[in-house]
């Protein structure tokens, strides 16, 4: 009977922990995709990985955003068409449904309106709606999806990035180390990486780098305290806005998966993701860190890494004798 009881109360304090870290801690956990329109996902999964959508035939979604590699390239600036070097890093598609808005600037208000922007970008996959949709309609296997998914075999740019943004919302990624902590299991972190989060929290990282992305959710100047100097000209959210007062302001990351997502920053200039610490300490809060201080701050970071989807590759449908042919120039 006392053994019982025992495991009565320890279970009790267990989910008081649980209810408690959920509650208080100013970072939340990354909950599984659900109600998904399966149909949609299947079909936005090969359009993901379709390099058809682009006008040399080998660019897709997936070149900048490999879902092998964090949903980034690992490159400073991703390569899009005839090689031309793009303006700015991939942020990653891992758990972007959650993010305040699409893109760095924050120019797309979600996954949909950002879907079909690299389709007609020309520095990226350089193609255009009109022929993208062409390319499509081209191939029956893809007409005949679309009629299944939507009820009709009409095919729209709008359609295209509905059913990408559809299967961008499957990319979760739960049960990192630190939620499996959050959700009340005290061995998922070790001492390192507790003693980060609290220095985290301590310095004033949490101030932008909170919630359930650790960030994504605010727009913050890249060198609040001190000034960031780069070579890449971007000038953040005021290209959106109009404002001088936005200029070098930028979606704050975010921080899941984050030492997978190298090289870091909107220029992509730092390799190391505790040389990034230190900087961004520096820069954003005026804090200067110990060697011991960024090193628990970084294993603290990797233990945002959570479980990545398991994705498929689709069998894509063949090209048929009216389907555009590859334009590399």
């Amino acid at each position: 009977m006392k053994y019982i009881l025992l495991i009565i109360a320890l279970t009790l304090l267990s989910s008081n922990t649980y209810a408690d870290r959920l509650t208080s801690e100013p970072i939340k956990i990354i909950e599984p995709a659900n109600n998904l329109n399966m149909g949609m996902v299947e079909l936005g999964k090969k359009l993901w990985f379709e390099p058809r959508l682009s006008r040399s035939n080998f660019i897709s979604c997936n070149s900048c955003h490999n879902l092998a590699k964090g949903g980034v390239d690992n490159l400073p600036s991703s390569i899009g068409h005839e090689w031309t070097i793009g303006p700015i890093n991939s942020p990653t598609v891992l758990n972007a449904e959650l993010n305040i808005a699409q893109f760095w600037n924050g120019r797309a208000r979600d996954l949909q309106a950002q879907a079909s922007g690299p389709i007609d970008n020309p520095k990226e996959m350089a193609f255009t709606h009109t022929l993208a949709v062409e390319t499509l309609n081209s191939i029956p296997q893809y007409k005949n999806e679309f009629t299944k998914v939507f009820g009709n075999d009409m095919i729209t740019i709008d359609k295209v990035a509905m059913a990408i943004a559809e299967f961008e919302k499957t990319l979760r990624t739960p049960n990192s180390p630190f939620d499996l902590w959050l959700k009340g299991d005290d061995n998922a972190l070790n001492q390192t990486e507790k003693d980060g989060y609290k220095l985290f929290k301590e310095k004033g990282c949490i101030a932008c780098h909170s919630g359930a992305l650790v960030g994504g959710s605010t727009y913050q100047k890249m060198g609040l305290i001190k000034p960031y100097y780069t070579s890449n000209s971007d000038v953040g959210r005021s290209a959106v806005t109009g404002k001088d007062s936005d200029k070098f302001v930028f979606k704050v990351p975010t921080l899941r998966n984050i030492s997978l997502t190298y090289p870091y920053f909107h220029d992509g200039a730092v390799w190391s993701l505790k040389e990034a610490v230190i900087i961004m300490a520096d820069l954003q809060v005026g804090q200067k860190l110990s060697d011991d201080e960024a090193d628990k701050i970084t294993k603290f970071l990797h233990s945002l890494t959570g479980e990545h989807p398991k994705v498929t590759l689709p069998q894509l449908p063949p090209s048929s004798a009216e389907t555009p042919k590859p334009n590399m120039h």
